[in-house]
Formats: C-alpha cells, structure tokens, sequence
C-alpha cells in the first residue's frame, strides 16, 4: 500500500511538472495557445486583457423624428451567457453590433431611422465597490464617474459609415501627445513620416447625452 502511495506520488508530481513544461513551451512559442479552452489553464497568461475599467455597450438608433431606441437587447429580452451581463458587452471589438441591431430592426415596428449609434460606455472599476467597502477603503465621497465614447455610426442600410477607437485607446494617445518630452523622442527616432492615401485626422463624432431618452421598439404585431 505504501508503494502504491508513493507511486501515486510521483505519477502526481511528474504529470504536473510535464504540464507546466508543456505551458511554459506553448506560452515561449505562441503553440496553439488557444486551441482549446483547456489550455487556459495550462498556459501561464494570468489577468489577460485585464482593465482597471469597466465597459459597457450601448446600442441606440435615432429615428427620424428625433427620438431614440435602445436595439440591444430586444424588447424581447436579453441573452447573458456568463452572468448578469448581456452578449453585446463581451463583445469588444464590436464585429456583432451590426447584426445584433439589424436583428431588432428587422423585427420590429418603428419609424424609419436615421443612423444607428453603438456607445461605449466606461467608469473606473473602484465605483463597483459596495458603499460599506468604499468607506472602508477611501476616504473621499463615493463621486461615480462615467465616460461616453462613440464607436460605430451605422446607416439604416447597415453599412458601418464611421468607426472609432476604443475610448482606452483614445486616452493612451492623449496621454502620449501631453508630453512634450515623449514627443519630441518619438519625432527625432522617426526616420520618416509614414502616411496612407486619404487620411485625416479623426473628428469628433456625435455622443449620445445621457439625459435624452430611449425608447424601445415595438414588437412586430403588438
């Protein structure tokens, strides 16, 4: 009994220290990293992606008439596949917003719309905290803090007409051009300037403000 105890032992620790080698390959090597969800949890990549923010989207078409209409979710729910959230917030690169606001559309009844908007919505993760927790740990009032940022301008044909960074992304370019120094060192590093055919310098785009109100639409037959 104790050889088996102790075969079991080493088969244990072996196995283990295989998979951690196997990790540490994979993750050195970018070796199917994501082939399968399993490799998550042999593959060394702890808070991936992780924000100190937290990101919501909101996806709104403005009819004609000047009102707006919250597309997702549906006036017939919403689906949330891990949690409280809906699918549109996991969705951060925004390659499902089209379909998930043409799907609404498409089964609704509304007046005709102007322009589709998909918003991103941002707020530092520390205003998650209870208002006990907050207490605790700061010293100032709890002051929430949200932030706006355009991302999609979609026609009514469904054709994405404008598109725009993240607003993580928008802030790290700020912060970037705010510093002379950094500037001045990116210039003389720059060998040449390195442009395409029609760019141009990103206007600002249109931002929903938060007092006007959305309305939904109406499912077809009702």
């Amino acid at each position: 009994m104790r050889l088996f105890k102790r075969g079991l032992a080493c088969l244990t620790i072996i196995g283990y220290l295989g998979v951690l080698m196997f990790g540490i390959f994979c993750h050195t090597f970018s070796y199917r990293t994501a082939q399968h969800p399993a490799m998550y949890y042999i593959v060394w990549d702890m808070f991936c992606g992780w924000s100190a923010y937290s990101i919501r989207t909101h996806i709104v078409g403005e009819g004609v008439s000047g009102k707006y209409y919250e597309l997702s979710p549906g006036p017939w729910g919403d689906y949330k596949p891990y949690g409280d959230l809906g699918r549109r917030h996991y969705d951060t690169t925004g390659d499902a917003w089209l379909r998930m606001a043409m799907n609404t559309l498409d089964k609704t009844e509304h007046e005709p719309m102007l322009r589709i908007l998909c918003i991103e919505e941002a707020w530092c993760k520390k205003y998650n905290l209870p208002d006990s927790v907050w207490d605790k740990r700061y010293e100032e009032p709890k002051d929430f803090k949200n932030y706006y940022r355009l991302r999609k301008v979609i026609t009514p044909e469904g054709i994405v007409a404008q598109t725009y960074v993240p607003w993580l992304t928008r802030q790290r370019f700020l912060q970037i051009n705010d510093n002379p120094r950094l500037t001045a060192d990116m210039s003389r590093g720059r060998p040449f300037f390195a442009g395409t055919v029609g760019s141009r310098i990103e206007p600002q785009g249109p931002q929903h403000d938060p007092d006007v109100p959305i309305h939904l639409a109406s499912p077809v037959g009702n």
